[in-house]
C-alpha cells in the first residue's frame, strides 16, 4: 500500500518498483493487486521469473530489463502478457514464450541468444508483431558454433522463421 499509495490496492493498474528476490520472496503479491496490468521491475534482481508467484495471470505489459535473469521459466502464469520488454539479461533459450499466445512485443535486445533456431519458438506467438533482437550473436552469426559468414543475413532468417512479424529491430520486417 505504501509502494502503491493508495489505500484500496484494486485500483492499482501500474506499478514500478525495485526488488531483490535473493533477499526478500515477492511471494503472490499479484493476489493483492487484481487489476494490475503494467509492472515495471527494471534494474531489479530477479534470480528466476518464478519469483513473480503465479498470480499475475492479468498482467499485459512487464518489463524486467537488466535483472540478471539467465531463463524464462515461469513465464506462462503471466498468460494475458501482450508486452514483453526483457533486454539486456542473459536470456539464450526461448521456449517458455510459447505460451505466450496474446504477445505483440518482445524486447530481446542484448541477451545470450546464439542460435537463430530458438527465433522458431516465436513463430507460435501468432500475434507477435514487434520484436528487437539487436545485441545477440545471431545477428552476426548463426550459432556460437558457426563462424562468422559473409552473406549471413539475420533479418531475412527471423523473418523466414517467423513470417507474421511487422517490425524487428524497430525497422519494418519486409526490409530485410
Amino acid at each position: 500500500k505504501a509502494l502503491a499509495g493508495v489505500d484500496d490496492l484494486q485500483q492499482v493498474k501500474t506499478l514500478e518498483m525495485r526488488v531483490d528476490t535473493r533477499e526478500t520472496s515477492l511471494g503472490n503479491f499479484g493476489v493483492h493487486l487484481p487489476n494490475l496490468r503494467e509492472l515495471k521491475l527494471n534494474n531489479s534482481l530477479l534470480v528466476s521469473v518464478r519469483d513473480l508467484g503465479t498470480s499475475l495471470s492479468h498482467l499485459c505489459v512487464l518489463w524486467m530489463a537488466c535483472c540478471g535473469l539467465s531463463d524464462l521459466d515461469g513465464i506462462s502464469s503471466c498468460s494475458s502478457l501482450k508486452e514483453l520488454y526483457i533486454a539486456y539479461n542473459n536470456i539464450s533459450e526461448l521456449s517458455q514464450l510459447t505460451w505466450l499466445d496474446h504477445l505483440e512485443v518482445l524486447d530481446l535486445e542484448g541477451n545470450n541468444i546464439e542460435d537463430i533456431d530458438q527465433m522458431q519458438y516465436l513463430r507460435l506467438c501468432c500475434k507477435l508483431s514487434h520484436l528487437t533482437v539487436e545485441g545477440n550473436l545471431i545477428c552476426l552469426k548463426p550459432n556460437a558454433e558457426s563462424a562468422e559468414e559473409p552473406g549471413y543475413n539475420y533479418r531475412a532468417e527471423v523473418k523466414k522463421l517467423i513470417p507474421h512479424l511487422k517490425y524487428l529491430d524497430k525497422i519494418p520486417a519486409s526490409q530485410t
